[in-house]
């Protein structure tokens, strides 16, 4: 089977290798489809994604069908399209027996700490697969990015009440923003690149924007709040100085939620924490019903995926286009891989 390696940062290597020939009772084999490309496997590729090792197959946003069973179940058949959630847990720690599997302590991400699916086949536990009898692959492929927005938006409790101030338009700060939209809140959205404000007014329908690149103050902010501060503030940067001024914009009793991360310390002002009695939260892949509530909100057509995706390529000629991709001037929000 046709398989992409990243065999060091700037590097893949395309080989043949043999499909992964036995199934266990629990697993399926998936043709992959379509591959979704993030900021996981742009900071791969760079060297500068945190806990990863080469060579690696990439590839975790992930839409195919199913073409084998280990053994019959009710989960999934023969010839469903799936969605593929990556977080492999083991299920037995302690986070698992809690419900919160998205971050077992032993987590295994495919694409990140295991092989993921830059390859014709994958083989993946029943547990993992979603199925849509009414979305296609490229539907499918787009539902996990869309789980860590909903997953970050469900951790924080958002309501029709809340005002929202989302930090960061990339692609994970817009699938903030489509959940934060969803429950009603008001949203405003601060970055320093133009185009991808621009798209977040016109595709995520946010209330009002803010070009943090022509100066920015926490009294500036009210004015787009009627006079108050946001009740909620996700920061999607993994930016630390954009990390650590995110505290100065919560209003007293409201929470700050980190979806990005980045290797280091957040160092913060401790009585500012503590007279605001703000909330810090921490928001990590999403979980099952994430997966579930979303191809149901896409099956129903109330999340268009039409507008996310704004650049193709065929598995082929990925490791020509990669590279491109990752210039600013090509204005990337998410590009989709064909196999």
């Amino acid at each position: 089977m046709k398989t992409l390696i990243l065999e060091k940062p700037f590097s893949f290597q395309r080989c043949e290798q043999d499909p992964p020939s036995h199934l266990a009772a629990n697993e399926a084999l998936v043709k992959i489809k379509k591959i979704g490309i993030c900021g996981t496997d742009y900071h791969a590729f760079r060297g500068k994604q945190p806990f990863f090792g080469y060579p690696r197959v990439l590839g975790h946003e992930l839409g195919g069908e199913v073409v084998a069973l280990g053994a019959e179940t009710g989960i999934v058949k023969i010839g469903d399209n799936v969605a593929i959630e990556p977080y492999l847990n083991c299920g037995t720690c302690q986070s698992c027996r809690n419900g919160k599997g998205n971050c077992c302590e032993n987590l295994a991400v495919l694409g990140v700490h295991t092989d993921g699916g830059m390859a014709e086949y994958l083989k993946v536990p029943y547990a993992k697969l979603h199925s849509s009898a009414l979305l296609n692959c490229e539907q499918l492929a787009l539902v996990e990015p869309l789980s860590i927005g909903s997953h970050a938006v469900q951790r924080a409790g958002v309501s029709a009440q809340d005002l929202v101030l989302v930090i960061g338009a990339g692609p994970i700060g817009l699938a903030v923003m489509q959940f934060a939209k969803i429950e009603g809140a008001k949203v405003v959205t601060l970055d320093i690149n133009k185009e991808r404000l621009d798209f977040a007014k016109q595709q995520m329908r946010v209330d009002e924007t803010i070009n943090g690149s022509e100066g920015f103050s926490t009294e500036q902010l009210r004015t787009h709040f009627d006079g108050s501060l946001p009740t909620v503030v996700f920061d999607a940067t993994g930016n630390p100085d954009s990390m650590k001024k995110a505290f100065n914009y919560v209003c007293f009793g409201g929470k700050l939620v980190f979806v990005g991360l980045f290797i280091g310390e957040v160092v913060f002002d401790d009585p500012l924490f503590h007279r605001r009695e703000l909330t810090l939260l921490a928001s990590r892949n999403s979980l099952p019903q994430d997966f579930e509530n979303i191809i149901k909100l896409i099956e129903t057509n109330k999340i268009d995926t039409t507008p996310w995706l704004t650049h193709r390529a065929d598995f082929d000629a990925l490791p020509h286009v990669f590279n491109q991709w990752l210039d600013p001037a090509t204005r990337v929000i998410k590009a989709m891989v064909s196999l």
